[in-house]
């Protein structure tokens, strides 16, 4: 990320001269929905389709060329994730990615195996878990934290009861999509594999956008992530271990079989070739030192959340959902919320109305928490969900009024240039 971290800290104003959809008079508060798209991955994608839009493996020059991009641009999804090449697959999104694996563990369960879901993800990393116990009629078990939506938080601990030596397969979210809660993924594989033969498949789609994924210092079986989540083009990469892939089957033509690689195996001619090669572009943003880049960016995003979560965490009508911590070692800033006496879809459309700023109401697909767990069934939470490129206040400016802006019930400090929006409730 040249030249914009700069003494361990965020230059914002850098960091924005990257995005251009951030030149309109909207302030994007929906990112967790789909960052928007760094200018190097959309010029990526023009270039590519002026230039090389051709099949890959082809002999002449451009064929040649076609391909080497579209591989520069595996190895640059491999590398963001501390993969190899062969251990990763691109599809149009995690959802379809988790459903081409679930097809291919179809015939790798034996009779009576168990499977266990997190009743907090979102539907991407349930739906396919769900049909396949239905399918096989296998045991499946629902991993659900707590009944208290204040605490909302997967460990390995109140995993521990539902393991047996019959599961075969655990599956749970990095970070929830609604609540921003980071769960220690570490801890929870650990406990995984003190089962034989147990696996664990990771949905880190909300996780990505803010920090570092490192796969093998995770120990995971399977992990999966959208890049339009992550400043990038709108497909999705799933990782699965060397070990892990031994129990999936090719879903592959058959002259490709047999299969020595995921992509093989799950990919279905399914990524874009423009799409994948945009993928160095995002890389080359975070810069040479990307633990240097996630770690002012986890910074910065810890000041947005104090801001917000400070505020709402002093109302009396406000219920803040799961972790209220600002700490950004517990949460990234994706924050939910609803307003006691008002409907989430009022608080919103009132702010829609009278401001610039992009917000949201609804289950966002985690659509199992958010009916049985929070008990909004009618239209969900208000969900705030920043990243780094959204701003706060200069810690200069003491002028009334601009560490938080006034929409409608209440109260976010993350417009742009700090001009202030006045909502009547």
């Amino acid at each position: 990320m040249a030249n914009v971290v700069v003494d361990g800290r965020l230059d914002v104003g850098a960091v924005r001269s990257h995005f251009p959809a951030l030149k309109q008079n909207q302030v994007f508060l929906d990112n967790a929905g789909g960052t928007q798209v760094l200018s190097d991955v959309i010029d990526s994608i023009r270039t590519h389709l002026e230039e090389t839009n051709v099949q890959l493996g082809a002999s002449y020059h451009v064929g040649q060329k076609a391909t080497e991009k579209y591989n520069d641009g595996l190895k640059a999804a491999a590398e963001f994730m501390n993969a190899r090449v062969d251990e990763i697959v691109i599809g149009p999104s995690t959802t379809q990615l988790f459903s081409n694996l679930s097809q291919a563990f179809a015939l790798s369960f034996p009779d009576g195996a168990e499977i266990i879901c997190s009743s907090i993800d979102h539907e991407a990393n349930i739906s396919s878990w769900v049909r396949l116990a239905k399918i096989r009629k296998l045991t499946l078990k629902w991993w659900t934290p707590s009944q208290d939506p204040a605490d909302l938080r997967l460990t390995a601990d109140n995993l521990r009861p539902l393991l047996s030596d019959k599961t075969k397969l655990v599956t749970c979210t990095h970070t929830s999509n609604i609540l921003g809660t980071i769960h220690n993924i570490k801890a929870i594989a650990d406990e995984v594999h003190t089962v034989s033969g147990a696996m664990l498949c990771v949905d880190g789609v909300a996780l990505a956008p803010h920090r570092e994924v490192d796969v093998k210092s995770l120990g995971v079986d399977f992990y999966s992530f959208s890049w339009y989540k992550v400043y990038g083009p709108h497909i999705a990469v799933l990782y699965g271990s060397q070990a892990a892939q031994q129990k999936v089957a090719s879903l592959g033509h058959y002259f490709l079989s047999p299969a020595d690689d995921l992509a093989t195996k799950l990919g279905l001619a399914a990524a874009s070739y423009e799409l994948v090669a945009s993928i160095p572009s995002v890389l080359a943003y975070l810069g040479p030192d990307r633990k240097r880049t996630w770690s002012a960016v986890a910074a910065h995003e810890q000041r947005l959340q104090e801001i917000l979560l400070d505020y709402l965490n002093k109302r009396d009508d406000v219920v803040v959902y799961s972790e209220r911590s600002a700490d950004s070692k517990l949460r990234v800033p994706v924050i939910s919320f609803s307003v006691k006496g008002k409907s989430s879809r009022e608080v919103v459309e009132k702010v829609d109305g009278c401001s610039p700023f992009g917000i949201r109401w609804g289950h966002f697909y985690s659509k199992r928490m958010v009916d049985d767990l929070l008990g909004l069934k009618t239209d969900g939470v208000i969900r705030v969900s920043m990243v780094h490129y959204n701003t706060a206040p200069q810690d200069s400016d003491q002028s009334p009024n601009t560490r938080v802006q006034r929409i409608g019930v209440i109260l976010v400090p993350l417009h742009a240039d700090w001009v202030r929006w006045k909502c009547t409730e």
